[in-house]
């Protein structure tokens, strides 16, 4: 991944939604019970960045709790669960897959956690990172003026210096 060097910040216009979802691994040799999960989330992915009307802004996969998470932004919750229970959408039959046949077998665990968002509820700073999180997201900027500190892009202070100069 390219490096944006320098500060950026993000900057989402309106209410948006923090969904993570993922799973864990319970039993690592196991992997004909947990190979299944973490392949079906690459169709949903793939469908969701083709069709960018569904509603989801970005996503990032990482590591964390013991195996895989997706942490997605989305514009609404209304628009998340709509992908969630669409009948044309890969979403529906691989969650109708996972209770067939793993779930309650304890080898992979599954989570997802809902945070919405208000307009200005948020802000993010990057250093010499590449574009990832909300910053991938249209809308990333060099932190100025109204941006440069975190209180500043929570609306908290308007003329305050920040504590320490980037």
């Amino acid at each position: 991944m390219t490096v944006a060097h320098g500060r950026h910040t993000a900057r989402i216009e309106g209410d948006f939604v923090v969904f993570l979802i993922g799973f864990h691994i319970n039993r690592p040799l196991h992997v004909h019970r947990w190979a299944p999960v973490m392949a079906a989330m690459q169709p949903m992915i793939r469908e969701l960045r083709a069709q960018p009307d569904r509603g989801l802004l970005g996503t990032h996969l990482g590591w964390m709790f013991g195996g895989f998470t997706y942490v997605q932004y989305w514009r609404s919750f209304e628009q998340l669960e709509a992908y969630a229970r669409a009948t044309d959408a890969a979403h529906l039959p691989a969650w109708a897959r996972f209770n067939r046949r793993i779930r309650g077998t304890d080898a992979v665990g599954v989570f997802h956690e809902t945070y919405r968002v208000r307009a200005g509820e948020y802000e993010a700073m990057y250093v010499d990172m590449p574009r990832t999180g909300v910053t991938a997201i249209p809308g990333a900027h060099a932190p100025v003026g109204s941006t440069s500190t975190a209180a500043r892009r929570l609306g908290r202070r308007d003329a305050e210096d920040a504590p320490v100069r980037p």
